[in-house]
């Protein structure tokens, strides 16, 4: 049973963070945000967005801590597959077509001491990390 009143973990407050961040971060180059937390049976994706005409699905990774040099790299080989699964199955509830379509991983990096100052968070974008 889920308590629903329960103040929300560090963890999903630091991912809602990264996630907010990185909406912003792909709305300020101008693309649309189609959806945020996309979810079925088999999983999540975090953003899907247009990049005018290509379609990108946006994996958001978010640390608060030093340990790792670069959240990026919790993006493993399972986590690409599961990805374009559930892309596919996304794609096929549109009526819309798309021209191309492309995987893209955003990293934020919080401050540790003081991961709810935003403006000290880097973000790093990468593109096309699978085809």
């Amino acid at each position: 049973m889920t308590d629903t009143n329960r103040p929300q973990t560090r963890r999903a407050h630091i991912g809602r963070l990264g996630e907010d961040l990185a909406a912003d971060h792909l709305t300020g180059l101008g693309w649309t945000v189609l959806h945020r937390n996309w979810r079925n049976r088999y999983g999540e994706l975090d953003i899907i967005a247009a990049d005018g005409s290509t379609l990108v699905i946006v994996e958001v990774k978010t640390r608060a801590s030093q340990m790792y040099s670069d959240p990026t790299l919790a993006v493993t080989p399972t986590k690409l597959t599961r990805m374009r699964r559930l892309a596919q199955i996304w794609l096929s509830e549109q009526e819309r077509g798309w021209s191309q379509i492309r995987f893209d991983v955003v990293a934020v990096q919080l401050d540790s001491a003081t991961p709810d100052d935003v403006a000290r968070a880097e973000i790093r974008h990468h593109t096309g990390v699978f085809a």
